[in-house]
């Protein structure tokens, strides 16, 4: 048994891990990295990268159907395929060497390519190895939940990490799941030549606040996307090819394929977790606002640790982690501050509270600023003028941003900034914006919010008159 001891030990290389060990290497920590499977997580290889890389490509088809508005002739593209796959796969493979492990390695890290389980409180073992670590991070990240539905455990199903291998286009796909992956696969698949039906049990991205989720729902109905809200699958059946998929209200949706995308679970189990005095919960594992688990050596980062399952929120809790791991530093997650984005077209975006949610907590005191894209003059320019932003304010403060529009996952990030530096709307009508930009959208929200306060005021319209009589 090779004995270790290090400083550090990180269990998963997904983005959270591969953050913390770059980080600490980097400032002098000795670390070790334990890795199962593929360096860059889920993000890199099933996740992030390759669906973006999905919806570039189906863009680019729709657009080619829609080109005569510009004065360009609309065309009915041919779509490879297998050579949208290779283009997913090409633009993985130009990330992986940023992940991989011989970078790592050139930091410092050791880099153990297998699983860890907890034998105490500070050790783990990983294969021949025995590791004995001053603190240890989990971010072992999170897999496609698979629900008991009958049936489905005997028919061929897709999940985000089985879809990349497809290499022919679905006849018709079927879509178990109407949260954001169910939705921009949907709809990427729909723009690439697939017919395809969605079933949600409850409602179709139900997290987002109702009208700005309309939008996005519109336009894929629009497109041709079905889209069966409040519909449950009970049974599924069929082989390669011939897809049945039966809902409690006793319709059946016949398709070629099946995608399963009603959420995620943790990657918890063969860990040993209990071994080392580690609680857990269904979201994860259990941790205090500071990312600590039950056992104080032992902390949980991005998908793992329970709080949400995006990239970024893994990115922001490894730099946490990082400051109390090394330095000693107190620190505190802040969910408020966490943006999230839909890729769909058009895209929708939120930080911070909802429309709901700011009036169930502050009441009247909530004032919410409509801003619409109809007369943002790039947006007429490229004919993208269907979106609307809400900011939530509280005396003068945005408290949350809800966005659809074109662009709306680069505008959220003036909101969040706002949200995170506690910025007044004073602050963000200060800001100069590129014109012709979308990003004018949020000065001019800004605007409207300080609007009434000064078009509207008769204080404000004496005193320039009584200022425009004594001015020389």
């Amino acid at each position: 048994m090779d004995r270790i001891k290090t400083d550090l030990l990180v269990i998963g290389a997904g983005s959270g891990g591969l953050s913390v060990a770059a980080g600490a290497a980097q400032m002098g920590a000795d670390v070790v990295l334990l890795e199962r499977h593929l360096m860059g997580g889920d993000c890199l290889n099933y996740g992030c990268v390759p669906s973006k890389a999905l919806i570039a490509a189906a863009h680019r088809a729709h657009d080619m159907t829609r080109a005569s508005a510009f004065g360009v002739a609309d065309v009915t593209p041919v779509v490879d395929y297998a050579a949208v796959q290779a283009h997913v796969a090409g633009a993985i493979a130009r990330i992986v060497p940023v992940d991989s492990q011989e970078r790592f390695e050139g930091f410092g890290v050791r880099v153990i390519r297998d699983s860890g389980t907890f034998v105490s409180p500070t050790e783990v073992e990983a294969g021949s190895h025995r590791i004995t670590a001053r603190r240890i991070v989990v971010a072992t990240g999170s897999s496609p939940f698979v629900p008991p539905i009958p049936g489905l455990a005997d028919t061929p199903f897709l999940t985000n990490e089985t879809l990349w291998d497809l290499r022919t286009l679905p006849e018709h796909l079927l879509v178990i799941g109407g949260g954001p992956i169910g939705m921009e696969m949907a709809q990427a698949h729909r723009r690439l030549g697939s017919r395809v039906t969605v079933i949600e049990a409850g409602k179709a991205l139900g997290r987002e606040d109702p009208e700005i989720a309309a939008f996005a729902l519109d336009a894929l109905r629009a497109e041709g996307v079905e889209i069966a809200e409040e519909t449950a699958a009970s049974h599924v059946r069929g082989r390669d090819g011939a897809i049945e998929v039966e809902t409690k209200g006793g319709t059946t949706y016949r398709g070629s394929h099946l995608l399963v995308a009603v959420g995620r679970t943790p990657n918890i189990d063969g860990l040993g977790l209990e071994v080392a005095g580690i609680e857990t919960t269904r979201a994860g594992i259990k941790v205090d606002a500071g990312l600590r688990s039950t056992n104080r050596r032992v902390y949980a980062v991005g998908d793992v640790a329970g709080q949400g399952q995006f990239t970024h929120l893994a990115g922001y809790h490894a730099g946490l982690v990082i400051r109390n791991a090394l330095f000693g530093l107190p620190v505190k997650t802040r969910p408020d501050i966490i943006p999230r984005a839909t890729y769909t077209r058009p895209e929708l975006a939120q930080v911070g509270l909802t429309e709901s949610e700011a009036r169930e907590i502050h009441g009247d005191k909530v004032e919410v600023v409509r801003q619409g894209w109809e007369h943002n003059d790039r947006a007429i320019a490229e004919r993208e003028t269907e979106g609307l932003l809400k900011i939530m304010v509280v005396k003068g403060r945005p408290v949350g941003a809800s966005i659809a529009g074109a662009q709306a996952g680069e505008i959220v990030n003036t909101w969040a900034l706002a949200l995170s530096a506690g910025l007044k709307m004073g602050q963000i009508a200060g800001m100069v914006s590129p014109y012709p930009t979308i990003g004018e959208l949020n000065k001019r929200a800004a605007g409207t919010y300080f609007s009434p306060r000064l078009f509207d005021n008769n204080t404000v319209k004496t005193v320039v008159r009584l200022v425009q009589r004594w001015l020389p």
